[in-house]
């Protein structure tokens, strides 16, 4: 059974850090495109960055974490991890990660398979 279980989310002060940690159980991260999303109350599922099965690399969608955020992968570990740094207050939602079969997208679209979230509050 493919499962993805999010982690690593709290509460933070503005500029601080956190690096949430997507594990994948049933099937290995690195034959699937890993995505993470966003979603703050009252608004859509923000596509924040992928990382892709095929060249190895990560694309950031969300201009407002360019700079700030990073995606990695870990094979040894089955795992990809969001580094969120210099938080800010607009950054607070819940944080999913999701895998795709096909490609990356910054829409929810081609995702099968979610985790079911972890909270990141950024307040002072």
């Amino acid at each position: 059974q493919l499962q993805l279980v999010e982690s690593g989310g709290g509460l933070v002060q503005p500029g601080g850090s956190l690096r949430l940690s997507c594990a994948a159980s049933g099937f290995m991260a690195n034959s699937y495109h890993i995505g993470w999303f966003r979603q703050a109350p009252g608004k859509e599922r923000e596509g924040v960055s992928c990382f892709s099965a095929t060249g190895g690399s990560s694309t950031t969608y969300a201009d407002s974490v360019k700079g700030r955020f990073t995606t990695a992968r870990d094979n040894a570990k089955n795992a990809v991890y969001l580094e969120m740094n210099n938080l800010k207050p607009e950054d607070s939602a819940v944080y999913y990660c999701a895998a795709s079969r096909y490609y990356c997208s910054d829409s929810p679209a081609p995702y099968n398979y979610w985790g079911r979230g972890t909270q990141v509050a950024v307040s002072s």
